[in-house]
């Protein structure tokens, strides 16, 4: 059968797009998704998204990390809605589901304004923190970061107990600011360093605000190997971030056929 796909990145973290609202790659299997990721015997991505039908919503996201597992995909989801946006619903604002459920998103003239779901995490004395923001994420400071190994030391993180099981994204961060930061991930399901992770991202600008004890609407300004992103969000309390958005750019690579 001949696929036909088209290929977006959102500051560097790149997707394969797959129109499936006919439910025509419903059997799309883990093998054929981990081939087609693969930057080697295949098209080459961070991750697949199969974009189904909803009976609620405008579509539902069906994300795929490059190893077949599944998962919630902040960067992923901006490129979705812009992928609707450019070929199938002409309109600004969607809603649609995923797998930690409903999701709200925004297009303006240069990005994607993603609302994201709640985040839960345990505040601790001292670093470093664990949080999900649709993913699991691990939030560590580190003062050097340009020169950092991020996929050896990530990889040790990653696959340490109580990690190993489930796997869990690894976040190194660089303060720039109170409300900038820089940061490197490494990702569980890709495993290996991502130019950009938008859960990640997430993760990083609450802890950072934990860190730097900003209340009330802020917005956090993250650098990534891909490019800028920023997260805003209100902390109503300590532990309680409401309207929390992940926001940046989601642009179109290509397109193209291939066989399966």
């Amino acid at each position: 059968m001949t696929l036909n796909f088209q290929k977006y990145q959102g500051t560097g973290n790149d997707f394969i797009l797959i129109d499936n609202l006919n439910g025509a790659w419903d059997s799309l299997g883990i093998n054929a998704i981990k081939k087609l990721c693969n930057r080697n015997f295949g098209i080459g991505a961070d991750g697949l998204i199969k974009i189904n039908s909803s009976a609620q919503y405008d579509f539902e996201m069906d994300y795929y990390n490059a190893d077949g597992t599944k998962s919630f995909c902040g960067n992923g989801a901006r490129c979705a809605v812009t992928f609707l946006y450019d070929n199938i619903i002409f309109k600004n604002k969607f809603v649609f589901s995923a797998i930690d459920g409903m999701h709200e998103a925004e297009i303006t003239e240069n990005s994607v304004a993603l609302k994201m779901n709640k985040t839960t995490f345990e505040v601790q004395p001292n670093e470093p923190f664990v949080l999900n923001t649709g993913s699991p994420h691990f939030v560590k400071y580190v003062s050097e970061l340009e020169q950092l190994d991020v996929f050896n030391e990530g990889r040790k993180i990653r696959y340490a107990s109580p990690f190993e099981q489930d796997g869990i994204n690894v976040n190194f961060v660089k303060p720039l600011s109170p409300h900038s930061i820089s940061i490197r991930t490494y990702e569980r399901g890709v495993e290996n360093e991502t130019l950009s992770c938008g859960t990640g991202a997430t993760a990083c600008a609450i802890v950072q605000a934990v860190q730097m004890q900003l209340f009330g609407e802020q917005k956090i300004d993250i650098e990534v190997a891909g490019g800028s992103l920023k997260v805003a969000f209100n902390r109503v309390n300590p532990t309680n971030f409401i309207e929390i958005k992940l926001i940046g750019p989601a642009i179109k690579v290509f397109e193209g056929k291939i066989e399966i």
